[in-house]
């Protein structure tokens, strides 16, 4: 054989094995994996924090947000992505970009947990009644630890993966315990009011003036999220006074994005504020409404 001829016969192995790594290594980057709590949220970025520091997440058009229930995650439910609040244990995957910032392609958190930060975020339960809550969560889910550890002895195979979800528990538990107020990350810049008639949920024609100027000052900012509340007045029973505040808290938002050009991903809605923080003293007109603020992150903001 002549040099020319062994030269070829090497290059065809040495191909292969230049093309396995490639693919090798792209596999590895498609599958970063990181849980932590929400700290904070600026337009389409949010930050984690994690066993191991901050993390620095981006959200896109693709992202898929899921709450998932059960002991193996077996049932989702599809979320948007203003589910996504301060305070809330969330698990994200997705790939890492050119600046070390996690591409999210799903987030996945409980919706027990999504309850918890909804309420500390309404400010509508004193602080001895957040604390016994978050006892009787961390009760539950230690037990359901407890439970996972039972099954975890049947099922070896698996006992890597349970071991991992366990400790993403015990985390969020610790993490439930320091959670902050967001109004003290944020700098208010602009607010507005959208009142409704007895029963109504439709955005009346006087607000979108006011709704369409809210939204152009929004969008002059870097890094802003609007904030969306809905209320409604103490008439009527509980369950359709939150299915109301819930409705109205939706028309606003579905305002914003078709008729303002606001992107869901600026958008923080913890929602249904039910008939917590009644502002009338007289007469239930005034509480019949949705609470706008548009907020800018103080580190952007650079105050």
């Amino acid at each position: 054989m002549n040099k020319r001829a062994f030269v070829g016969s090497l290059s065809v192995p040495i191909l292969s094995l230049a093309i396995l790594l490639s693919f090798c290594t792209r596999c590895a980057a498609q599958s970063a994996q990181v849980q932590g709590v929400i700290k904070g949220r600026s337009g389409n970025a949010m930050t984690l924090q994690t066993d191991s520091g901050n993390v620095s997440v981006l959200l896109n058009g693709d992202t898929q947000v899921e709450d998932v229930a059960g002991v193996f995650h077996a049932r989702k439910k599809q979320m948007g992505v203003t589910a996504l609040v301060p305070g809330l244990a969330v698990k994200v995957k997705g790939n890492y970009n050119s600046q070390n910032q996690l591409v999210a392609d799903t987030v996945q958190f409980n919706g027990k947990s999504l309850q918890a930060a909804t309420d500390i975020q309404a400010g509508v339960a004193p602080v001895e009644q957040q604390e016994q809550a978050q006892q009787k969560q961390m009760a539950q889910q230690e037990a359901q630890i407890q439970q996972q550890q039972a099954q975890l002895q049947q099922e070896q195979k698996e006992q890597e993966e349970h071991a991992e979800e366990i400790a993403a528990n015990k985390a969020a538990v610790a993490a439930a315990n320091k959670r902050f107020g967001e109004l003290g990350e944020y700098n208010i810049w602009d607010q507005a009011t959208v009142n409704f008639g007895n029963g109504k949920v439709t955005v009346d024609p006087q607000y979108k003036p006011k709704l369409l100027a809210l939204c152009q000052k929004a969008k002059t900012l870097k890094g802003y999220v609007i904030q969306v509340k809905g209320y409604a007045s103490a008439v009527g029973s509980a369950a359709l006074n939150q299915k109301l505040s819930q409705e109205r808290a939706q028309d606003v938002i579905d305002f914003l994005e078709q008729q303002g050009g606001i992107p869901l991903i600026n958008v923080l809605a913890p929602g249904a504020m039910g008939t917590s923080k009644q502002v009338a003293s007289e007469g239930q007109a005034e509480n019949r409404r949705v609470a706008l603020r548009v907020l800018q992150n103080k580190g952007i903001a650079g105050t």
